[in-house]
This record gives C-alpha cells, structure tokens and sequence, in this order.
C-alpha cells in the first residue's frame, strides 16, 4: 500500500483572505505593478551608487552546449542557420544574389519566451479565476491582454540594486535542493556583507544554484527536482510588503523553493508577491561574476537596469540585464 498524502491546501486557504495586496493602489488599469515604485528619484538614487563604472551583464547564455536551465516541461532554444556561407555552394538554389556580390549569415530560433533569463509579466500566475490587479484571468486566453510583459519593457526598469549572497553567507558555492531561507536570513546576510536594505530596493538573490546546473549533468540537476530559494510565511510576504519591493531578481528558475516544504504548495510566492503585490520577478539570472567583484571591494549596491523584450501579449520575454557598480 502506498503512504497517503496529507492534504495539500489551496492557495486561498494557505494566503488567507486577508492576504496583503496592492490592487487599486495604482489605478485599475495598472499592469506593471510594484515597478511604479521606481520614480524617477529612485533611478537617481541607484545611478549615485555608480562608482567604477563597471558594467555586468546578467544574462544566461542562449543555446549552451551543456544545455540551457528551464523549468521541467519548456526547452532550450532551437536555433538553427537559414543562410550562411554554404547557402552559395556550387549546385545549392535559394541563395540571393545581390549587386555586388554580398552573401550573409541569418537564423532564426523556437523559444519558450521564458526559456532564459527572463521577467515574468505580472499576469504569468494567478488563482482563483483572477490575475494581477482583478483582471480575469480570462484575458490570458490566447495571449495577454491584461498584464503581459509589454507594459515591463514598455516602462523599462531602473534602481538601486542590492545583492544578497545567501550562498556565499552561508559558506557553500551553492544551497542545496530544497535549501530555504527568508528575509531574517537575508537580512542577517546583509548585516554581514555591510550593505543596508533600503526601501524599493531591486533585491538580487545569489543562491549558487545557476553555477551548479553547468557543473552536473541534466539528469543530476532535474532529479527530484525542488530548487532552493524564499520560503513562504505571511510574515516575508508583510516584510515584501512594506520594503516596497519592485523587482525580485534571481539564480534561480522559479524564484522560490520550488514546493513549500510546510505546505506542500507549489510556488505560493508567485501568488503572494506577483499576483497580490505586484512585484515583478526575475529569474535564471547569472550572478557569479557580480558577487565576485562585489565581495572583493565591499560593495554590493549598484545602478540596476533592465528591458525585457517588448513581446505583444507575452507571458515573458528574455532580458539581458545590465548592472554598472
């Protein structure tokens, strides 16, 4: 006979009714969230952390020979040439040929929109029949027509950006499956690094665990596969809350513990803090290089910019954020 599970609650049941939310906070029409929080005084404040003029890009590479990090069930890239060199071989037909004589390489590629290092747009979750903001998650059939990721990159975003090395804090070159933590923990990291987490603060997560997908293979890194990352309780998602988060940003592919270890839930901070607060998420994001600069100067605040792509009623887009410390 096989062990019975306990009973896993719904996500209303496991938030509460009175879980906290800013719907209306910015209209009824808003769709970008949180991100309102990022005026123009908070794009000054991250561009005066500027010092060095370093500049880091944070995008996971595209079609990498291990094979890219997606959530179980999406893909990796297929790209593949349509033109090239061999296009104008002896014998081939279809290469044009133009006045002067000029050949080109083009390509094109199948993606899952989150299949990189991606944002979610703020409709990309929801439950009980409604996404961000009320809209009804009737406007997610066929595409986004509420709450897609084109507001995002429409909008662009921009702000003092703090990172957390939970896995560095915590002595490990990354947390293992499963390994949680909360914002005591984040807190206590900070305290140790020396930086203060500020009010709208873009908040950067390293966990280590991007580093460990390219150093095992597919079968190790998907075996039981639950990542590391926040864990819920009503009290991180009141501390989200009232920081005035605008953007949680990660490396990771889903952001949280992949199942609430308590609960048994999958992804309730997806509810808790995108499809109730409005804060955006960022995932899949390559942090390595940053934190090593970070730690060997003391600095771990910078100017933090992003614009995922501007994709018509998409539920993501890839992005290539840019940090310059």
């Amino acid at each position: 006979m096989g062990l019975t599970m306990p009973d896993v609650p719904t996500m209303r049941e496991l938030l509460g009714d009175d879980t906290p939310s800013n719907w209306g906070k910015w209209g009824p029409d808003d769709e970008v969230g949180a991100l309102n929080y990022l005026d123009a005084d908070q794009v000054l404040r991250g561009a005066r952390h500027i010092r060095t003029g370093e500049v880091f890009t944070l995008q996971a590479p595209m079609g990498h020979p291990h094979g890219d990090p997606v959530f179980p069930g999406r893909e990796s890239i297929n790209r593949h040439n349509v033109l090239d060199e061999s296009s104008w071989d002896e014998g081939r037909e279809g290469a044009p040929a133009f006045p002067g004589g000029l050949h080109y390489a083009d390509d094109k590629a199948e993606i899952f929109l989150q299949g990189s290092t991606q944002y979610d747009a703020l409709g990309h979750v929801w439950y009980d029949g409604r996404i961000w903001n009320g809209y009804d998650a009737r406007t997610t059939v066929d595409g986004l027509t509420k709450a897609s990721v084109q507001p995002i990159a429409e909008r662009g975003v921009a702000g003092r950006g703090v990172l957390i090395d939970i896995a560095r804090h915590r002595g490990k070159q990354w947390l293992d499956k499963g390994e949680t933590f909360d914002h005591h923990d984040l807190q206590d990291a900070a305290r140790a690094q020396g930086v203060e987490l500020g009010l709208r603060d873009i908040l950067l997560i390293r966990t280590g665990f991007l580093s460990y997908f390219y150093s095992v293979p597919a079968e190790e890194f998907y075996a039981d596969f639950v990542e590391p990352g926040l864990t819920y309780s009503r009290e991180l998602v009141e501390w989200f809350a009232e920081q005035e988060i605008p953007n949680l940003v990660t490396d990771t592919i889903a952001n949280e513990v992949t199942r609430d270890p308590v609960s048994g839930v999958v992804l309730p901070l997806h509810c808790a803090l995108m499809r109730n607060l409005g804060v955006v998420l960022t995932e899949i994001v390559q942090l390595d290089a940053l934190a090593e600069a970070c730690a060997a100067d003391g600095r771990w605040d910078f100017l933090y910019t992003a614009a995922p792509l501007n994709v018509v009623e998409g539920t993501g887009s890839p992005v290539n954020p840019v940090v310059i410390r």
